[in-house]
């Protein structure tokens, strides 16, 4: 069950579920070349690169049940070339909701 661990936001067009699954957490290492937790500190440090932002949006959104085309057709139009307080805010808390999970009452809202 994954509701703890979805983040749901407006991202582009309208609300999307964003969910770091196990599958998109190793792909997100593979890509990256780090573990999830240098990740997450990267992120918590604001020390991160702008790929790997759009990455955990577009891999978050995946997880969250988007098909990969539409996932890549999204980060595409609203990720990139984006000022990077647009783009922070998203993959900060799509990672914060895999690492910590969400509390019972935003999971539920």
């Amino acid at each position: 069950m994954t509701d703890q661990i979805t983040h749901r936001a407006f991202f582009g067009d309208g609300e999307h579920a964003f969910c770091l699954t196990d599958p998109m957490l190793a792909e997100l290492e593979k890509i990256t070349g780090l573990g999830v937790g240098a990740l997450y500190l990267q992120l918590v440090g604001m020390a991160c690169s702008a790929t790997v932002l759009r990455e955990i949006i577009r891999l978050g959104l995946i997880g969250g049940g988007t098909s990969p085309e539409d996932a890549m057709r999204l980060c595409d139009a609203y990720a990139s070339n984006r000022p990077l307080a647009e783009t922070f805010p998203l993959a900060f808390d799509i990672m914060e909701a895999r690492w910590t999970g969400l509390k019972a009452d935003k999971a539920a809202a």
